[in-house]
């Protein structure tokens, strides 16, 4: 489940929908705008509604606490970290087992490829929130696989995760992003809420249209070769009633000194070690957000040739590939994904 690991540097998508306040005479729907900083990144979203009472900035206090306090590694005492530290008494909320349970099915669909498990080693390379090792050889990374595999884990009658063994460490990062998107999202449409666009960290929902404009709302896809400092776009696409996101190894690429030719290293969850690939980036439309995002995650871990082929098996799954070929970029989408793409 490795490209998750770089995920946390890079910033994937941009959101094109300028903002502005509707004030045209008998108008019912208003432009609300929010912005702010959850779960170690920023979030953007934008909605169009008539009521003044909505409440939403109280919401989403609410709500990225109650996450954070599920499946936050980087909180001591969320339910995830008790669970990490061998605590088997603790009493999962519907968020954790709804991820749970979504983990499963990506964790078997991708034969592993998409594990949460994997904590151990996102610790041991540096991208959780313990010390990095600082010897990484392979008697250690062995060691460690002994405690990767999801389906070392069982969800009990009582609402408890149980360990084959204690040192087993979850790791939801890779999926809790997205699935903080579909119960913002659901939380709109319990109010009424029907054309909005959320973006969490590069992860997107959309719903309705921009109803100014009267279009779909358009959102990009970053170019994963751009310089430091800059910022361009490798495609525009029309989003809408879906989740989107996005996995990379942005500006994480390498150059093969004799071929010239550009590949990344993804950590395997099932060798623990860095994978050599081409691909540069996985970009992922779906029926939520939470299943985009493990599944751009499991494909940048599976590479270009078993994405492809996985992602041609996979219902109501659509792909936006690019990937590195000798000194240039070229990209793989899938069918559904050209019907949204925008055209230069």
């Amino acid at each position: 489940m490795a490209g998750r690991k770089f995920k946390y540097t890079i910033s994937i998508f941009v959101v094109l929908c300028a903002s502005f306040f509707i004030g045209c005479e008998g108008n019912e729907f208003e432009e609300k705008n929010y912005a702010g900083e959850a779960l170690g990144t920023s979030y953007h979203i934008k909605i169009f509604t008539g009521k003044d009472d909505l409440q939403v900035e109280k919401a989403l206090d609410s709500i990225f606490d109650v996450i954070n306090q599920s499946m936050s590694t980087y909180w001591e005492n969320s339910d995830i970290s008790l669970i990490n530290k061998g605590i088997d008494s603790v009493k999962i909320d519907s968020h954790f087992k709804r991820v749970f349970q979504a983990s499963g099915k990506i964790y078997q669909e991708t034969e592993g490829y998409f594990d949460p498990t994997v904590g151990n080693l996102v610790n041991a390379y540096g991208f959780g929130p313990d010390r990095r090792l600082d010897a990484l050889d392979d008697k250690t990374i062995d060691s460690l696989l002994q405690y990767v595999g999801f389906d070392k884990l069982k969800l009990n009658s009582e609402s408890e995760i149980v360990k084959e063994d204690p040192k087993i460490y979850l790791d939801f990062n890779a999926i809790a992003k997205g699935y903080t998107i579909d119960v913002i999202a659901e939380y709109f449409e319990s109010r009424g809420v029907q054309n909005y666009l959320i973006e969490l960290g590069g992860e997107l929902v959309s719903k309705g249209e921009h109803i100014t404009k009267q279009k779909p709302f358009i959102v990009a896809i970053d170019d994963p070769l751009q310089e430091e400092g800059e910022r361009t776009f490798q495609a525009t696409l029309k989003l809408k009633n879906r989740g989107m996101a996005t996995s990379g190894n942005y500006r994480k690429f390498r150059i093969d000194s004799i071929t010239g030719e550009r590949y990344v290293h993804t950590i395997n969850p099932l060798t623990g070690k860095p994978e050599r690939s081409n691909l540069l980036s996985a970009s992922v439309l779906a029926e939520s957000c939470m299943l985009a995002d493990g599944y751009a995650t499991a494909f940048m871990a599976l590479g270009l040739d078993k994405a492809k082929e996985l992602s041609s098996k996979l219902d109501n799954i659509e792909v936006y590939f690019i990937y590195a070929e000798n000194d240039s970029t070229k990209v793989y989408t899938s069918e559904g994904f050209q019907e949204v793409l925008i055209s230069e």
